[in-house]
């Protein structure tokens, strides 16, 4: 996959999982801004940096 179609659907993703997100809006939202944080994260220390926390906050919440 290109490095522009990636960045690209990265942020197609991460905007779609935002709407999702919003209080009344029935959605897989926060699957969407993971999916978009996985995509970006190649590219972007800030996506790298916020999908590290979410794995962390998942890690605390179930942990093994």
């Amino acid at each position: 996959m290109s490095k522009h179609l990636r960045i690209f659907l990265g942020f197609a993703a991460l905007l779609v999982g935002i709407v999702l997100a919003l209080p009344l809006v029935p959605g897989p939202g926060i699957a969407f801004i993971l999916l978009g944080l996985v995509l970006l994260s190649d590219h972007f220390t800030w996506a790298k940096r916020l999908l590290d926390w979410a794995k962390r906050k998942w890690q605390s919440v179930h942990p093994k």
